[in-house]
């Protein structure tokens, strides 16, 4: 749901329309019902998050499951029925009656909240209830054993409407709404694959250790839901302001807008969870999978995997494992948790190889771990430039380059370099390039790959001299005094004086003056050795 700039007026009217039925139970309080259009702002940027918040609620598996199902009462509201309401007096007692740490003060503000929860969105408060029995005994675990209010798990409601996968504006994440610098303040782990902050468990332990510490600043319950909300300096500021006031209700006006809202929203919130039945809400049955097994992971698995070997909903395995946002769990960093329906626990411990081994190459290209760069692999696939033209390789030899080999086949240099993904000018001896020639010169083509240097100057009309190996300086003679060698193509100094096992590649250069030895040429005559 995105917000609207009318949606203030129409909640504005939709509060003080819903007044007019309170008024007639109780007209003695129709004085504190009227809002200012600051508190309307308030509570409708309040209720717009909390919408927003159940509308992407509606995706997750579980939901998606249950929503054509009645609640368990069968009791079903009628477009016309009239939703219950009641005079302050029995708001005022029912929060007195609940057994809490936090005090639960009642006014306008909570009042409006309580409405917007019992009769906007019925549908999905109903789901909400459903949802409290999977989160909620998780959560009372955890608060109980931190020291925790347990009332404070309603926090959860206002937060994120139990989503998991719920994301504020400012980046907030998760059903505890924990900014990034904060989650790894308090432990969670935050990278490309996994945040900790949508794990139910993890984000929980790690909200009542912030709560906890909260508490250690300001002494107030009421304030820690503040400060968990908007931060302590906010909080603190709000305090300097107001000449040192520590009650919330002092403060009120000096808190960011958005905060205002939250104690009287979770204070309508534990209202709405415990009174629901009294305003004819029940819990909506939900397909959730409970009990659930855990099982630590060791080594890198996708959901995936999982899924298709026992056959399980991928998407409800994602849900129960909102933690992992690509549905990679990095086992191989360290274990990780993943949670599975109970029966499904020991078919994963039996077929645990099978399901690692599933399509591993897939899910994770072991190919690309080691792998060394190649400067002229490519996917490219070059088309033959006309229905008139086929594909040639030819073979790199020692002293070609580029040039040569577009002249011997009669093609331009930038064509060849573009077929071969060529960039610069450097080639190396080996390597296939491909050739495009005429389909009727194809058989004439195809020998120059087989032809000498010689050879294939000549083809085009350029002879090639012999060339001899100037007279070494430090040693005369006329040629026949010495053993001759012709250079062929594809020849080096080293390959020549292993065939001579009495002389080296160093003799080589010596004897006939040839500097660093790279400039040999097929055709050049070089001396070996003196005869005799």
């Amino acid at each position: 749901m995105q917000n609207k700039p009318h949606l203030t007026l129409l909640l504005t009217i939709f509060l003080l329309s819903s007044q007019a039925g309170f008024a007639a139970v109780d007209s003695a309080s129709v004085h504190i019902d009227v809002l200012t259009f600051s508190d309307s702002v308030d509570i409708s940027r309040m209720h717009g998050v909390f919408e927003n918040n159940l509308d992407s609620l509606v995706y997750l598996w579980y939901i998606e499951n249950s929503l054509g199902q009645e609640p368990d009462s069968g009791w079903v509201t009628q477009a016309d029925s009239l939703y219950p309401q009641f005079p302050d007096s029995v708001y005022i007692e029912r929060l007195a009656r609940l057994p809490v740490r936090v005090d639960l003060t009642y006014n306008k503000f909570v009042r409006n909240y309580i409405r917007v929860y019992t009769t906007r969105r019925r549908d999905l408060v109903e789901v909400l209830l459903g949802l409290t029995d999977y989160y909620f005994p998780i959560f009372d675990e955890i608060f109980d054993y931190y020291g925790i209010p347990l009332e404070l798990k309603y926090c959860s409601i206002i937060e994120s409407a139990l989503n998991p996968r719920a994301v504020s504006r400012a980046g907030a994440t998760g059903i505890w709404q924990f900014m990034y610098g904060t989650g790894k303040m308090y432990g969670l782990t935050i990278n490309s694959l996994v945040d900790e902050r949508r794990d139910p468990v993890r984000s929980t332990h790690a909200s009542a250790r912030f709560m906890r510490d909260l508490y250690k600043i300001y002494g107030d319950w009421t304030l820690v839901i503040a400060a968990y909300n908007c931060g302590p300096g906010n909080v603190n500021r709000a305090i300097r302001r107001s000449g040192g006031k520590r009650n919330f209700w002092d403060i009120y006006y000096f808190l960011p807008r958005e905060t205002r809202g939250h104690v009287p929203a979770f204070i309508a919130a534990t209202y709405t969870m415990n009174y629901h039945k009294e305003h004819g809400l029940y819990p909506r049955p939900l397909q959730l999978p409970i009990p659930v097994d855990t099982i630590m992971v060791r080594d890198n698995l996708h959901l995936e995997q999982v899924s298709m070997v026992l056959d399980v909903s991928k998407k409800m395995l994602r849900d129960i494992n909102p933690q992992y946002k690509w549905d990679i769990i990095p086992g191989n960093e360290k274990p990780y948790a993943l949670k599975i329906p109970l029966e499904y626990s020991m078919q994963f411990i039996e077929l645990e190889d099978s399901i690692f081994a599933y399509r591993d190459s897939v899910y994770f290209n072991k190919e690309n771990r080691t792998k060394s760069p190649s400067r002229y692999t490519s996917k490219y696939v070059p088309e033959p430039p006309s229905p008139d033209m086929v594909k040639l390789s030819y073979t790199i030899k020692s002293g070609d380059n580029l040039g040569y080999i577009s002249e011997w086949y009669h093609i331009r240099l930038s064509d060849l370099k573009y077929w071969n993904n060529i960039y610069g000018s450097t080639i190396r001896t080996g390597r296939k390039l491909i050739v495009f020639v005429p389909k009727t010169k194809l058989e004439y083509y195809r020998k120059i790959d087989r032809m000498s240097f010689v050879e294939k100057q000549r083809s085009i009309g350029k002879e090639v001299a012999e060339v001899k190996a100037p007279p070494a300086k430090n040693l005369s003679g006329r040629d026949e005094d010495y053993l001759l060698y012709k250079i062929k193509s594809g020849d080096t100094l080293w390959d020549i004086a292993k065939k001579y096992p009495e002389i080296t590649e160093s003799d080589l250069i010596e004897l006939n003056d040839l500097g660093d030895g790279n400039n040999i040429k097929p055709g050049m005559v070089i001396r070996i050795k003196p005869k005799g």
